[in-house]
């Protein structure tokens, strides 16, 4: 049988893989104002389920490929999904006991500081208002979240990851 440890990297880059396709899979102009951030959704589960394997270190590495991928500021989502998973690997233990409306609180502060970072970069760059459809992808991806958690939970137990 395959290393529980090697088999939690491929299953860690395939959730990360779909989410990354998530975030840029375009509907509608409408929907996607929607769209919440899928891969810091993904990145709060594993850091809170495998705190060992997955930490700030990769986190970074995939807010570099996010930044790529979205074509925004070189380091931008790197810092953003840095702290999220220091946030998360802190605090696991203590989020991992909470229900999942505790969890969804949790966050709704890790998508709220990811935005906030965003459009503090974006406003140095350039004179921002900050409109209504800012808080939209946080409301939703705070929607989103027990849905990730319990499909991402799934996969872990039906895959026997832990």
């Amino acid at each position: 049988m395959s290393n529980p440890s090697s088999l939690a990297f491929v299953y860690f880059m395939a959730t990360i893989a779909v989410a990354m396709i998530l975030r840029v899979m375009s509907v509608s102009p409408l929907l996607d104002q929607l769209n919440p951030d899928w891969i810091a959704l993904v990145l709060v589960y594993w850091t809170m389920a495998f705190p060992e394997r997955f930490g700030v270190f990769t986190a970074c590495f995939v807010g570099l490929l996010t930044d790529v991928l979205t074509g925004r500021l070189l380091g931008q989502y790197a810092l953003i999904y840095a702290l999220i998973a220091y946030f998360s690997v802190k605090e696991h233990r203590r989020l991992r006991q909470f229900p999942l409306l505790q969890q969804s609180l949790f966050v709704f502060y890790f998508l709220a500081l990811a935005k906030v970072i965003v459009f503090g970069m974006e406003s140095l760059q350039a004179g921002n208002r900050l409109a209504l459809s800012f808080w939209y992808p946080i409301f939703t991806g705070v929607l989103a979240w027990p849905v990730v958690f319990w499909l991402l939970r799934y996969l872990r137990v039906l895959t026997r990851l832990a």
